[in-house]
């Protein structure tokens, strides 16, 4: 029997590799955005979907993006857009009366600084950042409402998500595609500190694996969350080697303290760097691996070469 699956977000990083899943699985997709783009890349899948366009930022205003996702009666809704409390609340309450299964795309960083690695979904959260905070709330509020009244939600927690189509996170944390260059052309690459801290990719099909398996063993996934990321993160200066030997070259690292080093980048680039560095946890798998049966396709390295590839 296929299930009537509604994807929220449908034609971005994980919808694009997604909703193929889906399809092939059998199920009945109806693809909800703002219709303002196609999916990263094509497939002959999108050909069986349903597409509805949806600005959810002007609905909810409106008080009425909820009740037009429960008016196309899923039996499972997977939100890979929502970023605030309000947000949630607003959907949650929309679906109450037919209580399909509620999958949420969550992020890393509602765990804030690591304190134990490889870290564990069950570790208290201290989230700092705007971000990290406001999708922590979210977690937080759609477990206990689970747990306590029987919402049948839970949520994935993805990693820096990479995939072609987009420029991956590069080894001095940033997203500027040079870093890539310099050390293709065997040039001197300066990074923060020792070059320790850990960034932790995952790509978005691998993403998209964990949310297909969440559908078909909703049991055990509800009133859970898990980290969905490849199955081991990189260290800066580990993450910069590999990629100077897949480019044949010997990585020629140098390394600055924190406050000099910002001055070697732009600002827009140290924010990024201390963003990515300070949320990345190290995460354990182990979680979704015993319980959905999720088994990453790509280590790390894998999924970010198949993107820096995929840009040239």
């Amino acid at each position: 029997m296929a299930i009537r699956i509604i994807v929220i977000g449908a034609t971005g990083h994980i919808g694009t590799f997604l909703v193929p899943r889906l399809v092939a699985a059998g199920h009945e997709v109806i693809a909800a955005s703002r219709g303002t783009r196609e999916p990263y890349q094509p497939h002959r899948a999108w050909a069986e979907v349903e597409r509805v366009r949806i600005d959810r930022s002007t609905e909810e205003a409106a008080g009425t993006f909820g009740d037009r996702i429960a008016a196309l009666r899923p039996d499972v809704v997977i939100d890979l857009i929502c970023f605030t409390l309000e947000s949630a609340q607003h959907l949650v309450q929309a679906l109450r009366k037919r209580d399909p299964l509620l999958l949420h795309c969550g992020t890393t960083w509602v765990h804030g600084h690591s304190t134990i690695v490889p870290t564990v979904e069950s570790l208290p959260r201290e989230p700092f950042g705007d971000y990290g905070i406001r999708k922590a709330a979210i977690e937080k509020w759609l477990l206990e409402a689970a747990r306590r009244e029987g919402i049948r939600a839970a949520i994935l927690h993805p990693g820096h998500i990479v995939g072609p189509g987009w420029p991956p996170l590069n080894p001095a944390a940033h997203f500027d595609p040079a870093v890539f260059t310099r050390l293709a052309n065997g040039e001197k690459l300066i990074l923060p500190n020792l070059g320790m801290e850990t960034v932790h990719h995952v790509h978005a099909d691998d993403v998209a694996q964990a949310f297909e398996l969440a559908v078909t063993n909703a049991d055990p996934a509800v009133g859970e969350s898990f980290h969905v990321c490849s199955p081991a993160a990189m260290t800066l200066r580990g993450y910069a080697e590999a990629m100077a030997a897949h480019f044949g070259q010997r990585a020629r690292l140098a390394f600055l303290p924190w406050d000099e080093w910002r001055r070697t980048v732009t600002d827009a680039q140290a924010t990024a760097t201390w963003d990515h560095i300070a949320h990345s946890p190290n995460c354990s798998i182990a979680k979704a691996r015993e319980r959905l049966g999720y088994t990453p396709r790509y280590t790390s390295l894998e999924a970010v070469i198949e993107s820096v590839e995929a840009l040239v």
